[in-house]
């Protein structure tokens, strides 16, 4: 069969390659296209085609994505003719959601002799915000494939709409790496150039230019400005696609390294981690190391208004998220700062009560996102759906 694909950041690229090599496993017919990232045409290989990378298309917030509407609408108008000239037999919304439910709109109210079947793999947010939305996935989309557990209440027995909980990609992704990676501490430092007798502090300030720039100077100042921080080194997770010049205008002394398609090994040799809220906070919840989330708004009192006022849940970070209780310190918008992030840092580090009680808490998170394989267990559903 013919399957499109649409991610539009780095997470959902990685998430959806993974399932395009469960839908090959499954449908030896396959062949794809796509928009999306390196991941995704690395999984496709001879089977497929990217029609357009997602960095042309991944812009966060209001104004960011107001200053770049044309070149969003122009993507969109391109993903739309692209699948009516192709006539895949199914298109997968990878998350995306403003971008996709516009796209799994179209494709209902079409005029394609033969349209597709919908899928919606990584079910869109609607429970923290834009509820509404959900008018939206009962009409367009075939059907939808979650990766958080407790989104089943929501979409099930609120809104009565059923749905498939299929497991959590990203803790397939670090088991299987856990249970492969045998290398040395002494020889991951050494290949990556950095100091073997310093445990190290790892940075995951995400993976888009803005959040870099309004999270990383933070992070880097909460550590090298504090004496007791000294024995420590500092580590930068570099995102794919951003180069190190841009980064290296946030540097201000030697004292920081970076290095690029590390972000498991890295976390794998940490000791503590510094992270901005997004799939990295359950990504280093699964390697156990303690964390504190950091996330820098460009006008903090008007984002901590809308997240009392506007958005229904009581957390930013998956790991609180899935745990519904407060396992890490969230550092978000107006209780952003330099002090606090040292501070919060300070309390996780080897032989602290908060350390032993997070590392704790990480285990229930594990256990309640189950040890199901997600893109194979979505990749036999939708191959069985699409074929009726």
């Amino acid at each position: 069969m013919r399957y499109y694909l649409i991610a539009g950041e780095a997470s959902g690229d990685l998430h959806a390659s993974h399932l395009m090599k469960s839908l090959t496993a499954v449908d030896q017919d396959a062949v794809f296209r796509f928009f999306g990232g390196d991941c995704m045409t690395a999984a496709a290989g001879t089977r497929g085609e990217r029609v357009k990378h997602y960095r042309s298309l991944a812009y966060m917030g209001f104004i960011p994505v107001l200053l770049h509407l044309p070149t969003i609408l122009r993507g969109m108008k391109q993903c739309k003719q692209d699948i009516m000239t192709w006539q895949p037999d199914v298109v997968i919304l990878v998350d995306y959601a403003g971008f996709n439910l516009s796209i799994a709109k179209f494709l209902r109210r079409s005029t394609m002799e033969h349209k597709p079947k919908v899928f919606y793999y990584i079910a869109p947010k609607l429970w923290a915000w834009k509820e509404y939305r959900i008018k939206n996935i009962k009409h367009y989309v075939d059907e939808l494939f979650s990766i958080l557990p407790f989104e089943k209440q929501f979409f099930e027995e609120k809104h009565h709409y059923p749905m498939h909980y299929v497991g959590n990609p990203t803790a397939d992704e670090v088991r299987d790496f856990r249970n492969n990676y045998k290398e040395a501490h002494k020889d991951f430092c050494q290949r990556c150039n950095l100091d073997s007798e310093q445990p190290i502090i790892a940075l995951l300030a995400g993976s888009r230019r803005q959040e870099i720039s309004l999270n990383l100077p933070a992070m880097i100042e909460s550590i090298e400005g504090d004496s007791r921080l000294d024995g420590y080194q500092t580590v930068i997770a570099g995102a794919p696609g951003i180069e190190p010049e841009y980064y290296n205008r946030f540097l201000t002394t030697n004292r920081c390294r970076i290095v690029y398609g590390e972000t498991y090994p890295l976390l794998a040799h940490s000791t503590a981690a510094l992270v901005t809220s997004g799939t990295a906070t359950l990504e280093t919840a699964m390697f156990n190391v303690p964390q504190v989330v950091c996330y820098r708004m460009s006008t903090p009192r008007l984002a901590r208004w809308g997240f009392d006022h506007i958005l229904k849940v009581k957390y930013i970070s998956l790991v609180n998220l899935i745990a519904d209780k407060e396992v890490v310190k969230e550092l978000f918008a107006d209780r952003f700062s330099v002090k606090a992030i040292r501070e919060q840092l300070l309390a996780i580090l080897p032989g602290t009560a908060t350390r032993k009680r997070m590392e704790k808490d990480y285990q229930e998170v594990q256990q309640r996102l189950g040890t199901e394989c997600a893109p194979d267990n979505a990749a036999k559903i939708m191959v069985q759906m699409a074929k009726k």
